[in-house]
């Protein structure tokens, strides 16, 4: 339990820290398509595909390439964490994401406008572990994650999510413990 105490805790600073920085704030001029989060911790391989186009003012890496601190996240990247590996992402609505070693994620939609009531977002966890907190477009839209067995609606809440070699799916919700 302590655990996922802690999980929570970390996760909700991240989004925490997205909030405080902006990322909407820090669209890059001359986007093709505007970042939809960005990764807050970075630990052992991960990669990060990039499939939509995104024009940089920097140079602009094409495929998969192993991110850093900062670096923003789009609609239709695809995440792969390898062995004792973890990446967390901070999306713009407040959505904090802590994906295990081994996993595959991928950002099919997200549609979030802080004014909007019809927000959306669908991620789909391939193989492997996350752990998120749900944020404003679980509130104010339609929140889905797809896996192999099913897709789940989330409504604001901290589900955790594992996708076993097997292609059957483990889901419990974390509850943080009061103190």
């Amino acid at each position: 339990m302590r655990r996922q105490t802690l999980a929570l805790g970390s996760f909700l600073l991240a989004a925490l820290v997205a909030q405080a920085n902006g990322v909407l704030a820090q669209v890059p001029s001359g986007a093709l398509q505007a970042p939809i989060g960005k990764v807050v911790v970075v630990a052992g391989t991960v990669t990060v595909e990039h499939t939509a186009t995104v024009v940089r003012q920097v140079n602009a890496r094409s495929g998969a390439a192993q991110p850093k601190v900062g670096d923003f996240v789009y609609q239709g990247d695809i995440i792969q964490t390898g062995p004792d590996s973890k990446i967390n992402l901070a999306f713009t609505d407040g959505t904090a994401f802590n994906v295990a070693s081994n996993a595959r994620l991928e950002l099919n939609e997200f549609v979030y406008n802080p004014n909007g009531k019809n927000n959306s977002s669908l991620f789909s966890l391939v193989k492997g572990t996350f752990t998120f907190v749900a944020g404003k477009v679980a509130k104010t839209g339609d929140m889905k994650i797809d896996t192999p067995a099913a897709t789940m609606g989330i409504r604001g809440t901290t589900p955790h999510v594992e996708v076993l070699e097997d292609g059957s799916v483990k889901f419990s919700t974390l509850v943080e413990k009061k103190r």
